[in-house]
């Protein structure tokens, strides 16, 4: 049988005795949980690494799925639909001048209340006051940050030199603040220390923001009368270097982009672990299961320079020489093998002389059409506070929402309730949209789970009591359980934790009945979790999936392999587990009688976190989804949540209100 990695899970009884210890979760993870995980993530990243360009090898067949592509990058920064365009309303609050160079401080909104502080650097030549049509126009670089505490300044103050040169030689240039270190503080570290994962169920990230908040940066830019708008580069290192990325791919209008040590591929970020150095803006919720290069290649056959330093321990020499390679097959299809170049310097984490006369030398040959020499920025610096757009705290408008972006900056879906005529056709819509949107990993045909082998030496139950068995995306053996005596048992989902408290709750609800779940990630296989970075739990998101989604596969695979003979399974989870237990009972249709929920939670803000499912529905509407093959129950105080009419008004839909109650 050819198999990839498996995840191996386990089914607990308590019909032999009580709930033995060696299954809670502890400080120190039992021997081969870490390696698991790290095998399954590492194989997954190896299948996707080999997807470059979604498999395309010619021009043809690349213009073909580009439309395509694009719409899914901007759907894994939650950006398709686009945005509406609301006013810029573009206000500058001054202007420096230092030689030639005039330096404006301003603010625009990106959307109403989503504030950008920026400098805008340009020759003195360059009149703002004059009529469109009057005068030279110059070509425009938007500038977008890195990753540098500047404070109330604004992290744009820390690439000021780059600002200076290009208005120097000739260009306006657009240095804009990112949402975390500009003048009006947002996060950009929501999955990596805040616990913040509801952001992967929202279809959130920051890189989104970034994004978005260029692209409105460049809007601010071709509205300028002294702007040529057919001659816009886009650069930056580090964050900066991701977000050239992001723009560059998702703007036709950028002629020329130079990421600069902000990018790597997933086998550095996922098997190498490289992930811990970043924060969240560095990605997309890679939903589609891309290779990471495949969003540089959206820019080709434009020229791209790939700049990178030698020594970068967070964008390492192996990742870069990945990507260039691939970029130079890319841009070979389209014969422009000429128009994408690399430079790396020697050195850590930074700019050096020679990096930035390559990335100016860069934009003069392919923005301007001069292949003169150029010179490093030489002048003399000015003092953040003097760059500010808001001069003074008590200028910070009121209506910001920087802070609270990650609330409002994805749409939640509002999903309308079902009536008795369009009850099913509103069921089929949505388990429609749950495959193509949330669960797209998930095979269209869940394989039954693999029974491996008693778990006599884990346990010390009997082997009717305990047995592992295994999930994954291939084809496995079908495999029976042991027969156990009496009626058949309860299935409990377990959550994270401490499982031997749970199950013996479990006991006390249903007596010694119980065959407790354990999915990946519970119990024997609980894999080590720092917060910070959270290595796990974050790098499933590049790989399309969550830890969560995950435990829905690794129960329905359980549901998959239950013979009808049997009867029906009685399922129940608590908390987030429970949910996990009604997605798993949806995916494995015809399996499950009845499911006991104990202490929901009211949204997948609270867990359990699927990517994009807030986009879809929320927990109501799933649980209405169980109706009208399977029984709901809602047990303790939280059930009697208002949020719960919504899955009892589905259950009348569907007409078996009867088959839903709350205690």
């Amino acid at each position: 049988m050819n198999r990839r990695d498996l995840f191996r899970v386990s089914a607990l009884s308590a019909l032999a005795g009580e709930f033995h210890p060696a299954l809670a979760r502890s400080a120190d993870p039992p021997p081969g949980a870490d390696e698991m995980i790290r095998k399954y993530l590492t194989t997954e990243t190896k299948r996707i690494s080999a997807k470059f360009m979604d498999g395309a090898t010619t021009k043809s067949e690349w213009e073909k799925i580009r439309p395509r592509l694009k719409r899914e990058f901007l759907d894994m920064l939650g950006l398709d639909p686009l945005p509406e365009k609301t006013p810029l309303k573009a206000t500058v609050t001054g202007t420096l001048e230092r030689g030639d160079v005039a330096i404006e401080k301003l603010h625009y909104q990106s959307k109403p209340g989503l504030y950008v502080t920026a400098n805008l650097y340009r020759p003195k030549s360059a009149n703002p006051d004059r009529k469109d049509g009057g005068g030279t126009k110059f070509p425009a670089i938007l500038y977008v940050c890195g990753h540098s505490g500047r404070g109330r300044d604004g992290n744009k103050t820390a690439f000021q030199d780059h600002g200076m040169w290009f208005a120097s030689n000739g260009y306006v240039c657009l240095v804009v603040d990112t949402l975390q270190l500009g003048e009006i503080a947002g996060k950009h570290h929501g999955t990596y220390n805040l616990n913040r994962f509801w952001w992967h169920s929202r279809g959130y990230t920051p890189a989104g923001v970034e994004c978005w908040n260029g692209i409105r940066g460049i809007d601010y830019l071709c509205s300028l009368p002294f702007v040529d708008a057919e001659k816009i580069g886009v650069t930056g290192i580090s964050g900066g270097g991701a977000t050239t990325n992001w723009v560059a791919a998702a703007d036709d209008r950028v002629k020329v982009a130079v990421p600069v040590s902000g990018v790597s591929d997933l086998e550095c970020y996922v098997t190498d672990q490289v992930i811990n150095g970043h924060c969240d803006c560095m990605f997309f919720h890679n939903l589609y299961q891309w290779e990471w290069t495949t969003a540089l290649a959206l820019f080709a056959p434009k020229p791209l320079l790939f700049a990178n330093s030698d020594d970068d321990k967070i964008f390492p020499m192996t990742g870069n020489k990945r990507i260039i390679e691939r970029l130079r097959k890319c841009y070979a299809l389209f014969g422009a093998k000429d128009n994408v170049d690399e430079h790396v310097s020697k050195g850590g984490h930074d700019y050096r002389p020679d990096l930035r006369v390559a990335i100016f030398e860069f934009f003069h040959k392919h923005l301007k059409g001069d292949k003169t020499p150029v010179k490093d920025a030489d002048f003399r610096k000015i003092e953040g506070k003097e760059l500010r757009a808001f001069a003074e705290d008590k200028d910070i408008p009121k209506d910001a929402i920087n802070a609270t972006a990650d609330e409002t900056f994805v749409p939640a879906a509002k999903v309308a309730l079902p009536t008795e005529k369009n009850f099913k056709d509103w069921k089929a819509d949505l388990m429609k949209q749950l495959r193509a949107k949330v669960f797209r990993t998930l095979p269209e045909k869940i394989p039954a789970a693999k029974l491996t082998r008693p778990m006599l030496s884990r346990s010390g139950f009997t082997a009717e009591a305990g047995i592992e068995f295994e999930t994954n995306e291939a084809q496995v053996e079908r495999g029976g359980f042991p027969p156990v005596p009496g009626p058949p048992p309860v299935l409990a989902v377990l959550n994270a934790g401490d499982v031997e408290v749970e199950m013996k709750k479990w006991v006390e609800r249903f007596g010694k009945n119980v065959l407790a779940l354990s999915p990946r990630g519970v119990g024997v296989t609980a894999w080590s979790t720092k917060n910070p970075p959270n290595t796990s739990e974050r790098s499933f998101a590049l790989l399309g999936q969550t830890a969560d989604s995950g435990r829905v596969r690794d129960v329905a695979g359980y549901l998959a392999q239950c013979e009808e003979k049997d009867g029906k399974v009685r399922l129940a989870g608590r908390g987030p587990a429970g949910v996990i237990a009604v997605y798993a009972a949806l995916f494995v249709p015809g399996k499950v009688s009845e499911l006991i929920l104990v202490d929901p939670p009211i949204s997948h803000r609270d867990g359990p976190y699927f990517l994009n499912v807030m986009r879809v529905l929320d927990i109501p509407e799933a649980l209405g989804l169980l109706a009208p093959e399977v029984k709901l129950t809602l047990v303790n105080e939280r059930a009697k949540d208002k949020a719960f009419d919504r899955t009892a008004a589905i259950f009348a839909a569907a007409d078996v209100k009867d088959k839903f109650k709350r205690e």
